[in-house]
């Protein structure tokens, strides 16, 4: 979410009606979410200017341990070096330390591929942005569950009911820091992942959502007691039922 709205961000940056526009202290510090988007909070070190050439030796874009040259153009000025700035310096501070591991296993080579190619300014924002939208719509979508046997049919179901939460078995990365709970697509999705962890021994999806809209998923390593709920359903692996639990 912080990544995908950075680059919208940088997409505005870049066309602006002002020109593209160059985060001079490009610090996560400078950044702050309102409302589940990503704002700068100080534009004094912002910048229209981008550096003048007469030839293309002219136009280095230098980074403490990278790199870039970059086309003098015929008006005399290095080609998207404000643009550029702003996605290696997203890169380096962002999404080296955000993207790994933020998806599930079928959607990382997708962030690997965003990592290496802003790593290597292969993409101009335009490129990452369609990229992330891509990922946000298979991710969103469900598109990218593999096919694999339907795992739902080993568990068993009790509509009307939810668990009691408590403090159980933790796993990553989990939206709650008592237990294991993560955001799913769907029950069939969710049986995949508890077949995955060994402490798990049923789940509930739950009503609450994510920016995606995604539901919430709590996997437990036991039965606690079971409250009336209309609006749930509490999944257990029959491995792990017996008729005296019931």
């Amino acid at each position: 979410q912080i990544c995908l709205s950075l680059v919208k961000l940088l997409f505005y940056l870049a066309h602006s009606p002002l020109g593209s526009i160059v985060l001079l202290d490009f610090q996560p510090r400078q950044f702050v979410m309102v409302d589940g988007n990503l704002k700068v909070t100080d534009m004094d070190d912002a910048s229209t200017e981008e550096l003048s050439c007469k030839e293309d030796n002219d136009c280095i874009l230098d980074f403490p341990t990278k790199s870039f040259p970059l086309k003098c153009s015929a008006v005399g000025k290095c080609e998207g070096i404000n643009e550029k700035k702003n996605l290696f310096n997203a890169y380096r501070y962002f999404f080296t330390y955000l993207l790994p591991h933020s998806a599930p296993p079928a959607l990382q080579p997708f962030l690997s591929d965003i990592l290496n190619a802003t790593g290597e300014l292969r993409y101009g924002i335009n490129e990452t942005l369609k990229a992330f939208e891509k990922v946000l719509h298979l991710y969103k979508s469900g598109l990218y569950l593999q096919e694999r046997p339907l795992l739902l049919k080993d568990y068993i179901s009790l509509k009307g009911f939810r668990t009691v939460e408590g403090e159980d078995y933790k796993c990553w990365p989990s939206y709650s820091h008592l237990g294991c709970l993560l955001s799913v697509h769907s029950a069939e999705e969710a049986a995949v992942i508890c077949n995955s962890q060994s402490k798990c021994q049923s789940f509930i999806v739950t009503q609450q959502r994510t920016w995606t809209g995604r539901p919430l998923a709590l996997f437990q390593s036991s039965l606690t007691d079971l409250i009336p709920d209309a609006n749930a359903v509490v999944y257990i692996k029959r491995s792990a039922s017996s008729g005296e639990r019931l």
